[in-house]
């Protein structure tokens, strides 16, 4: 068993070895606080916990490390343009955060720093660059020096002498328009915190460059985030970490956007879906199917006729999840083992697409044996099926997710007593043999958004895609 990954520095798919034996430590870049996410933002947590799922599946004890970058130009921006303080919309926004990634499954990671409560492991950081002629303070500013490092734009593939190195204002003294800030001076009511080189407040870049090497030690396993962080964020923290003395991570993980109209989800585009609004309309295990089961280096492109299509598949594993335990009586528990085919697929570069393909064999395969009465065979599928979805954190079983499938068990109860009641009143038609009667309630049900099956207990309803 070897778990491959896309390593972006190598440009190419490869075997993953542990730094630690039987250990996986994980840096993956979280969220800048600036605004409640949109599912774009999620989707690049929600990738990660399906890869921390498979590193544990398979037996590695995982470390995993998602920050919160709570200061920088966008929070105080909009601390002036609201007129609040720049910590209470950092701390509003962390906490919509937090409800989205819990909304869509995705487990708590093992610490979740922010940057503000890391400033003394920034200035140390700096101050060990300076001493090694890496960094220079002009003005209270402090910059990376890019020309001192020779590995810089590896990552991203670049040549040095192109390069248009992204600058903020007040970033003067430079000595190359090319080196970067790690940190700002301060400015007339901005946030601040006092340094050797006078009160200022930290580059966007060195903030994970000192959380990494806090949490996780001078060298880690792997490092994620969204393709849109290649350059410059992690292009920068390589260069300050490597030129501190650190390896720094060995493996670089990017995962691609959610887009609407071709491009990159995003507020500024004024094309964000936000997640608070989407768990409104949509179930949240079924938004997790849609961001999940594409290939995570695969652009999704949102519409609402692919969330559809996403709920209608799901609808048809949950379906059969559900006839079997009522052909049981009781509940199914998952298998201790995912089938081979599954396995693979993951272990090859999460290949999330082709393990999905073997969920839904595994599902038409239950209910062939549903069809024949074979009992322990369909019980067989299920516990398959069950093992393979808790991998992608998609079992409807899993307390998580309860009161969620079916909008929660007293409105289920409800629901399912009046339902029954139409239904005895379709099965007087149909025994009389009044079949437009019985086919106009059928017809009336799925017009309300039921699924009425006819099987050899009776009918059964299951809610139906939107």
């Amino acid at each position: 068993m070897t778990i491959r990954l896309y390593d972006t520095s190598a440009r190419q798919i490869r075997d993953f070895t542990p730094l630690v034996p039987g250990c996986v430590s994980i840096y993956l870049c979280g969220a800048t606080v600036q605004a409640a996410p949109h599912i774009g933002h999620i989707r690049s947590g929600l990738n990660f916990d399906i890869m921390r799922r498979w590193f544990e599946y398979r037996g590695y004890d995982v470390t995993f490390i998602r920050n919160v970058t709570d200061i920088d130009d966008k929070i105080i921006q909009k601390s002036a343009e609201q007129n609040r303080p720049w910590w209470s919309i950092g701390y509003a926004n962390e906490r919509a955060f937090n409800e989205g990634y819990d909304a869509l499954g995705c487990l708590p990671p093992s610490y979740e720093p922010r940057a503000t409560g890391h400033i003394t492991e920034m200035v140390e950081m700096m101050r060990g660059l300076i001493e090694r002629g890496h960094a220079y303070e002009a003005d209270g500013n402090v910059y990376f020096d890019v020309r001192s490092f020779p590995g810089y734009l590896q990552l991203s593939n670049q040549e040095l002498d192109d390069l248009r190195q992204p600058s903020g204002e007040g970033e003067t003294g430079k000595r190359d328009q090319r080196d970067f800030a790690m940190w700002k001076a301060t400015k007339p009511g901005e946030p601040s915190w006092e340094t050797p080189w006078g009160r200022g407040r930290p580059g966007w870049h060195l903030e994970c460059s000192a959380m990494a090497h806090k949490y996780l030690g001078a060298a880690f396993d792997v490092h994620g985030g969204g393709l849109d962080l290649i350059f410059p964020h992690h292009e920068n923290e390589i260069a300050q970490a490597k030129a501190f003395g650190d390896e720094f991570a060995r493996y670089w993980v990017h995962n691609a956007w959610v887009t609407m109209s071709g491009e990159k989800m995003s507020k500024s585009l004024g094309n964000s879906v936000l997640v608070s609004e989407m768990v409104k309309h949509w179930k949240p295990i079924v938004l997790r199917y849609y961001l999940g089961t594409p290939h995570y280096r695969s652009m999704i492109e949102y519409s609402e006729e692919a969330l559809r299509e996403a709920e209608s598949a799901f609808a048809r594993i949950a379906g059969f999840m559900q006839r079997v335990c009522e052909k049981t009586g009781g509940p199914v528990d998952a298998a201790d083992e995912v089938p081979l085919a599954f396995a693979e697929a993951m272990d090859d570069d999460l290949g999330v697409p082709q393990a999905l393909a073997v969920i839904h064999t595994t599902v038409r395969q239950g209910n062939s044996a549903l069809a024949a009465d074979d009992k322990e065979t369909a019980v067989a599928r299920l516990a398959e099926v069950r093992a393979m979805l808790g991998v992608l954190g998609l079992d409807p079983f899993d307390p998580h997710w309860a009161g969620d499938a079916d909008g929660g068990e007293d409105l289920h109860g409800a629901v399912d007593t009046l339902v029954r009641l139409v239904l005895q009143q379709r099965e007087a038609a149909r025994a009389r043999k009044d079949w437009a009667t019985a086919d106009a309630i059928r017809d009336q049900l799925q017009q309300s958004g039921l699924v009425i099956e006819d099987g050899p207990d009776g009918p059964r309803w299951t809610l139906g895609p939107r």
